[in-house]
């Protein structure tokens, strides 16, 4: 599954965003190195287990030119208030009706304490410059990926 989205276009996309307007997905990542990652809900355990280790680690990413940016299921006043508690400075992404999700195949049966739902699962897609998806990492732990992300980035952008 992974294997068949990486080398490929990312697919357009207009979704709301915390950082003020409506993003356009491939078109305002182009130009730069870009990590999306998907997380299951704004202000749980794990995912600000998440968002608060990007916060941490976000200048570390700048200086490898990579943007930051979070996506869910949640609205943006779910994400303003997420963002707000916890001092996140990178915007996050509002994927309501999980339309990104299912192309990058984000989206879909999850199981959590032995109950299976239908829901986001936790992964990361690294974006070149063009809107290609380089890298993608699949069901991440949230508090390891940042530091397996960045170092994968760094290696990734230096071939």
């Amino acid at each position: 599954m992974s294997q068949a989205l990486e080398g490929t276009a990312l697919p357009n996309f207009k979704l709301p965003s915390t950082s003020g307007s409506e993003l356009s997905i491939p078109d305002d990542l182009k130009g730069k190195w870009s990590l999306l990652y998907f997380y299951p809900k704004d202000d749980t355990p794990g995912c600000t287990k998440q968002a608060c280790g990007y916060r941490d680690g976000l200048e570390s990413f700048k200086e490898l030119g990579v943007s930051v940016f979070g996506v869910s299921l949640d609205d943006l006043t779910s994400h303003k208030k997420f963002i707000n508690k916890f001092s996140l400075n990178f915007p996050l992404i509002a994927d309501t009706n999980h339309e990104l999700a299912d192309a990058l195949k984000a989206y879909g049966e999850q199981e959590w304490n032995g109950k299976k739902f239908k829901g986001l699962s936790r992964d990361t897609f690294l974006i070149d410059p063009e809107g290609i998806i380089r890298k993608i990492w699949r069901k991440v732990n949230p508090e390891s990926t940042i530091d397996e992300t960045k170092e994968a980035v760094k290696e990734f952008i230096n071939k």
